[in-house]
This record gives structure tokens, C-alpha cells and sequence, in this order.
């Protein structure tokens, strides 16, 4: 069997907190999902996978305690835990700027950005905020922005952390600069390198398996795809995905995408669903030298996810 691993990038929002957002009315927008009276966040997306008996892997980000202090991260990952989901690290480097006391010198968009002393440093002040809320040391990391190097791998080798979720080959170079990015995992200076899966949504144009990006009908072909191979299928979201940009109303449109992904997972006897701790690194390193191609483009396909992204656009993407 294939497995299936749905990561969820859980991350407060350094541009609310730029403009004035509190932190109660971030926790609310980014991690809660709350529109009025409902909420589509974590609590929306756990529900959705326990239904169809699926973990999720939630990416946390601890950096905002170093604006807030650390006090909201135990309650915020205590419900990921005691349901059976996985928390893993997640870094957005942003929020050194509102630090009283900043760990490294100099601001940088990504981990990436800092030399690889810093970056140990970095990632060790996250893991260990992370371990302090009640979390189990992370064994995973994805770098927010996807914005790694190939220090950034050297430095969770360092850290004795066993895999790095970072590479997603439809993102721009100058954000991702891991050396060795294939959509197949490969081993990266004692790391494993386990990227987000996706397929072709046109000749030699990759497509990332995120919620936003995939219609139901070209995920569930790529989880199809993925039952006929070895390697792990990596899915992406994030916990303010199922909201509008502006994270003001639902949109409807990719909560059905979300439920239809895990309906699809269940149904399939060829997949699993999984976390990072359910998989062995040598395995699954071990099986990726016969990887499958991606699934090949197929227009239709194609054009039915632009003409339904167009009518969702229209739908939860006006103006408030």
C-alpha cells in the first residue's frame, strides 16, 4: 500500500499581526477558521479526516511566541494530540522582527537565508518551544515559504531530526534552494527528503497536490496514481485554507475539495493514511530509486479545475 500523508501548515499570520491584529483575533482567522458563529480551521479539517478515519500531520509554527510569548501554543496543539494527529515543526522566520530579544542577528524572509550556525539556532529555539507546549519532539520539518537550503538540511541532520518536507519543485527557485529537488524522496546529507507530492497539469508544468491548487477530480487521480507505486503521497494545506483570502467567509468550494480528498484516501484499498512517525526512512529511501514518472497532464482535467477556480473566485473571493 501507498501511503498518504495530509500535512496541514498551522501558522498564525505575521501580515494580520502587522496590521494590528490581536493575537486572539489571529488565533481565530488562522488556526481557528472562525467565521461568526462557525469555524473551518483545525478543528473543521480534524473532524473531516476522523470521519473518514484519516491522520492529519499538523506543520505547527511555533515563531509567533516570540511576539506573543509561548503561552497560546499548548492549548493550540493539545486537541491535534489527544485526537491522534501528528505535530511536526514549521518555521516562518518573519516574526523575528517583533522579537524582544532575537536569537540570530538581521532579518530574512526564509531559514534559508541565515547561515547554517544561525539556522541551528533557529531550529532549536522552534523545537524546543514546540516540546515545551507538550508536543513530542518533532521528527518532520517543513520550512515555511518552502524556504530551505541545503544548510537548512545540514542543520536538522544536526539536530538529529530524521525528515525535511521542504521541496515543492512548482515553487520558485529563489525560494526552495535545496540542491537535490525531484518530486521522488531522496536522502540529503543523513536527512530524508520527502517532497509535496502533485502531478503534471500540463506538458512539463508541475502542479502541487495543495486543497487550493487540485480540483477533487485531479486529486483523486493522483492518489489513484499513487496506489500503483511505492513512494509516500505528501498532500498540502494549511489551517486557513478553507476560508477566503481575506479569511472572512468559508469557501465552499475547497472545504468540498478537502472532504472529497478524504473520502477518496478511505475508499482506496491501495492507500494508507500515515505520518511521518509511521514511515521508515530507509525504506522508504529504498524504494524510491524505482519511483514512478507523475501522473501525465490531461487537458480536460485541466481545464475543468480553471473554470471551477474561476467560479469560486467569484463566489468567495469578493469583496467583503
Amino acid at each position: 500500500m501507498a501511503e498518504v500523508l495530509v500535512t496541514i501548515d498551522t501558522e498564525l499570520s505575521s501580515r494580520l499581526h502587522r496590521h494590528g491584529a490581536s493575537l486572539a483575533d489571529n488565533l481565530d482567522r488562522s488556526i481557528a477558521g472562525r467565521v461568526g458563529d462557525a469555524a473551518y480551521g483545525v478543528g473543521w479539517q480534524m473532524d473531516e479526516l476522523e470521519r473518514a478515519g484519516l491522520k492529519g500531520v499538523f506543520f505547527v509554527d511555533p515563531m509567533p511566541a516570540l511576539a506573543h510569548g509561548p503561552d497560546f501554543l499548548a492549548p493550540m496543539i493539545a486537541p491535534m494530540l489527544s485526537r491522534g494527529h501528528e505535530v511536526q515543526l514549521h518555521i516562518h522566520t518573519e516574526w523575528l522582527e517583533w522579537a524582544a530579544h532575537a536569537p540570530v542577528g538581521g532579518l530574512r524572509r526564509n531559514i534559508g537565508d541565515f547561515e547554517l550556525a544561525e539556522q541551528i539556532t533557529l531550529l532549536t529555539l522552534a523545537r524546543d518551544l514546540l516540546t515545551a507546549a507538550g508536543a513530542p519532539r518533532p521528527t518532520a520539518f517543513r520550512a515555511g515559504n518552502y524556504g530551505a537550503d541545503d544548510r537548512t538540511l545540514a542543520a536538522l541532520a544536526t539536530l538529529g531530526m530524521t525528515w525535511d518536507s521542504s521541496v515543492n519543485i512548482g515553487c520558485p527557485d529563489d525560494s526552495c534552494r535545496i540542491s537535490r529537488k525531484t518530486h521522488a524522496p531522496v536522502d540529503v546529507g543523513g536527512v530524508a527528503e520527502l517532497p509535496v507530492s502533485g502531478l503534471l497539469d500540463r506538458p512539463g508544468h508541475f502542479r502541487p497536490a495543495q486543497i487550493c491548487a487540485l480540483s477533487a477530480w485531479e486529486m483523486r487521480a493522483a492518489l489513484r496514481h499513487a496506489a500503483t507505486g511505492d513512494d509516500p503521497f505528501v498532500i498540502v494545506t494549511h489551517s486557513f485554507e478553507m476560508l477566503s483570502r481575506d479569511r472572512r467567509r468559508p469557501n465552499r468550494m475547497v472545504m468540498r475539495r478537502f472532504r472529497a480528498m478524504c473520502e477518496a484516501i478511505a475508499a482506496h484499498p491501495g492507500l494508507r493514511s500515515a505520518g511521518f512517525r509511521d514511515l521508515d526512512p530507509v525504506a522508504v529511501l529504498a524504494k524510491a530509486k524505482a519511483a514512478k514518472p507523475l501522473l501525465a497532464a490531461n487537458r480536460v482535467r485541466t481545464a475543468g479545475r480553471m473554470v471551477e477556480q474561476a467560479i469560486a473566485t467569484a463566489l468567495y473571493e469578493r469583496a467583503a
